[in-house]
């Protein structure tokens, strides 16, 4: 498997993501992205944070989108909440979906891992965030890759 972000994914396990993203996102107000670039240099929290604003997420109207940030070539990821997630759940909210990421990830089951936070996230969002009768899709569904 390629190490470059933009082919680290097959075209199959690409629209299987983004098939989970659409899933998760049926029983929530709530928005998920996924970002992909080769590395990160620095702390990958900030980086997340910069990708998070640079993806425009924080503009949604009910402050409840979550990047899933991914650098391939670090072996480094984030899970980052937006403010008013960040105001409703507990501050250690993400550990459990990034410790099953992290075992996934480690037997080499990168889309797997992916799927399975997604699919954890859109609960977690459920159940703070539930679907709304006037929801829109306020951000893309697509996996986003960095230009690196």
């Amino acid at each position: 498997m390629s190490t470059t972000a933009q082919d680290f994914f097959s075209k199959q396990d690409k629209d299987d993501i983004r098939q989970a993203i659409m899933n998760a996102e049926l029983d929530t107000s709530g928005e998920i992205r996924v970002h992909i670039e080769n590395t990160c240099s620095g702390d990958v929290m900030d980086r997340a944070s910069f990708v998070f604003r640079q993806l425009n997420m924080h503009k949604t109207a009910r402050s409840n989108a979550v990047l899933i940030y991914l650098a391939v070539k670090n072996r480094r990821f984030a899970i980052l909440g937006d403010s008013g997630i960040n105001k409703v759940v507990p501050e250690n909210f993400w550990d459990d979906i990034k410790s099953e990421m992290l075992n996934q990830f480690r037997e080499g089951r990168f889309a797997d891992g992916l799927i399975r936070a997604i699919a954890s996230t859109g609960q977690h969002l459920k159940a703070h965030f539930p679907h709304q009768k006037d929801d829109v899709n306020e951000l893309p569904d697509e996996l986003s890759f960095g230009k690196d």
